[in-house]
């Protein structure tokens, strides 16, 4: 740290630019400690880190009583069921939609794979998929889970994710009407395609910190924050958040959008880029920033 409390990120700067660093952002309690940009600050496709964004909504949700983590899916989705239920389908509940071990063996609803699909209802579509493990015994990474959970919470609102986050989070953060990517049949899909500004993303990672409070008003019971980012699963994987040194929990997604929180030091550090060798970004982030604080 510096004498006037900056951070000095050079050396991380030297490392992460080459592999396509856009921005970061570091704050400490409420003070931000470092910042830097490669250039102006606009809306990104926030890829998976959209993930973490579902789990808030799910939060909330559940604070609303709208829907319970230990329903059953076979009640939940109960028009959406195959002709045939399997009993690991059968077993599977709310909560292992959050945690990537829902059962199925493969991950389905993946970037590449969105574009070719023939069918429209990717809700009925997803329970054809075959559940070959018993929920909660084999950790997948799958679009799957995200997708049917905000699949739910739009089902029990009766509106889109946007709508719904929109007076419960977003507008009291200064997010204004954020783009996120619609399945065919226009719901919003909880596993990806939300797009924010780097300070965007830098404020959710900030109102995890604090623990579901903004400007001093609790808006998400900091119970479901504590649970929804403690390791759930024999993998470092909370409730659509993973789990990182140094204690630390983030939204991760592709190509190194990440809102990293370190409850224990106080500290949210925050990227953008475009960087397609994450395991050497990650590596650069502990060692020259998490390290050093």
């Amino acid at each position: 740290m510096l004498g006037d409390d900056r951070m000095n990120i050079e050396a991380f700067v030297n490392v992460a630019k080459p592999l396509g660093l856009l921005g970061i952002k570091i704050n400490q309690g409420d003070n931000v400690i470092a910042e830097w940009h490669l250039e102006q600050e606009c809306r990104r496709n926030i890829y998976s880190a959209t993930k973490s964004f579902t789990s808030c909504a799910v939060g909330f949700a559940v604070q609303e009583g709208l829907l319970s983590l230990n329903e059953k899916l076979t009640d939940a989705f109960s028009e959406d069921m195959p002709e045939y239920i399997s009993d690991n389908l059968r077993k599977a509940t709310v909560r292992d939609l959050l945690t990537m071990c829902l059962g199925q063996e493969n991950g389905n609803l993946m970037g590449a794979q969105r574009p070719l699909y023939k069918e429209d209802d990717w809700v009925k579509m997803s329970f054809k998929i075959p559940f070959v493990y018993e929920p909660g015994t084999h950790f997948v990474y799958n679009n799957v889970g995200p997708y049917l959970a905000g699949i739910l919470v739009q089902r029990r609102a009766g509106c889109d994710l946007v709508s719904y986050l929109t007076p419960r989070f977003f507008s009291h953060l200064g997010i204004k009407s954020p783009t996120w990517e619609t399945d065919p049949l226009r719901n919003s899909f909880g596993a990806g395609g939300l797009f924010l500004t780097l300070s965007e993303l830098h404020k959710f990672g900030m109102f995890y910190l604090n623990q579901g409070t903004w400007n001093g008003k609790q808006l998400l019971d900091s119970e479901w924050i504590k649970e929804s980012t403690r390791q759930q699963v024999d993998a470092p994987y909370g409730y659509l958040f993973w789990r990182g040194n140094y204690n630390s929990y983030r939204a991760d997604g592709k190509y190194c959008q990440i809102s990293m929180i370190l409850p224990e030091k106080q500290v949210v550090i925050t990227t953008m880029a475009e960087c397609r060798q994450a395991d050497l970004f990650m590596q650069a982030l502990y060692e020259c920033i998490c390290k050093e604080l």
